[in-house]
């Protein structure tokens, strides 16, 4: 796939708000299961859509998934990288139509439905949210290896920021995780190792 990372270009997929979450040793426990390959990566799960209709990941085989996990208030990463998502997705022409992009929130408490809707469909018209508790969120975002929390400094305020690795994840198919782009990935390389799947399979 082409998506193996170097370590130092893995540490800048991790964005952090604040320096406590940096030292946390659950981000580096899951940058190491994620980078080892000895521990399961992903699976399957069930969240509303930003309609509030229930879907899951499985309803999307036969076609290969981008999966991001962010927050409609991020100030900088997660626009930039869904940004990418969306071009990456329209420069494939008639193939688009067999990637699905997808976006996890991991700010249930502020991304409602509406919030949702409006924020992805900004990118691309394709582009479903999906939200959940905060325990379901949790819960899916640690089979990803995504680690998430309140920046201590900000956790007390209406505007509190979120640190969270950034990674957009591919899903092949069969509903199986192949690999991920680090943020600030352009859509050239996304969209160029998206054809080159679309081939293989």
């Amino acid at each position: 796939m082409g998506l193996r990372l170097g370590a130092a270009v893995l540490a800048a997929a991790f964005v952090f708000a604040g320096d406590a979450a940096a030292r946390s040793d659950e981000a580096a426990r899951l940058m190491n299961e994620l980078m080892s390959g000895k521990s399961p990566v992903g699976g399957d799960f069930s969240l509303k859509d930003h309609n509030g209709r229930m879907r899951s990941l499985a309803e999307f085989r036969g076609k290969l998934v981008l999966l991001y996990f962010g927050y409609t208030t991020c100030p900088d990463v997660c626009p930039t990288d869904l940004a990418q998502i969306g071009r990456a997705v329209r420069s494939l022409g008639n193939d688009s139509l067999q990637v699905q992009p997808l976006f996890v929130t991991l700010d249930p408490a502020r991304d409602t439905g509406l919030v949702l809707r409006r924020y992805v469909t900004a990118f691309h018209p394709r582009f479903i949210a999906l939200r959940g508790t905060e325990a379901e969120t949790r819960t899916i975002a640690r089979s990803f290896k995504v680690f998430h929390e309140r920046d201590p400094a900000t956790a007390k305020s209406r505007d509190y920021l979120i640190d969270h690795t950034a990674y957009t994840f591919l899903i092949d198919r069969e509903g199986r995780f192949v690999g991920f782009f680090p943020t600030g990935t352009p859509s050239e390389r996304i969209a160029a190792l998206l054809r080159e799947r679309l081939k293989k399979e």
